[in-house]
């Protein structure tokens, strides 16, 4: 399968959007917790060389200038069963939204499992792209984001106009 990567300046730093085959199937910031090692992004396309990397960084600055709120990309993230499940849900969250990690456990059918669905947030291979900066703790505190809490903080007042328009703070 042909992997591939982009660099993407953004307002919230340097961005890696890596893809393989049809698909997008990784967003990593410089310092992201839990990031592969570089040679796992294969080849470095630059310019307007990959319609695919083209279109998801555009759709990444859309969304971060406040001109969109979904992303209409393929995606491939890879996972076990149990975190496609949780990347499911969290990728159901609308923008301007929020939910609790117990939240996403009860969906699952146990509440129990909010320690296992942090860990699944936490290794998302897509996130922005797979909203887990939407997923909070249970009493709305930040908890967690592999690209940083400022950048979670930065993402969810990038969206706090919808989220007050409907009248939900958390």
């Amino acid at each position: 399968m042909d992997t591939r990567h982009v660099l993407v300046d953004t307002t919230l730093g340097p961005v890696t959007i890596v893809a393989s085959g049809d698909a997008i199937t990784g967003l990593y910031f410089r310092h992201h917790i839990r990031r592969p090692a570089q040679h796992t992004f294969g080849r470095v396309v630059g310019g307007d060389h990959d319609a695919l990397l083209v279109a998801a960084a555009a759709q990444l600055h859309e969304y971060l200038t406040g001109a969109r709120r979904a992303f209409a990309l393929p995606f491939a993230p890879t996972g076990d069963a149990f975190q496609h499940a949780v990347w499911r849900i969290v990728a159901e969250v609308p923008f301007g939204e929020t939910t609790t990690y117990g939240a996403v456990a009860e969906r699952l059918g146990d509440r129990s499992l909010a320690y296992r669905v942090g860990q699944a947030v936490g290794a998302n291979p897509l996130c922005v792209f797979v909203p887990c900066h939407r997923v909070l703790g249970a009493t709305g505190k930040l908890t967690g984001y592999a690209g940083g809490l400022g950048r979670k903080r930065a993402l969810l007042d990038l969206e706090e106009p919808a989220r007050i328009s409907a009248g939900r703070l958390f």
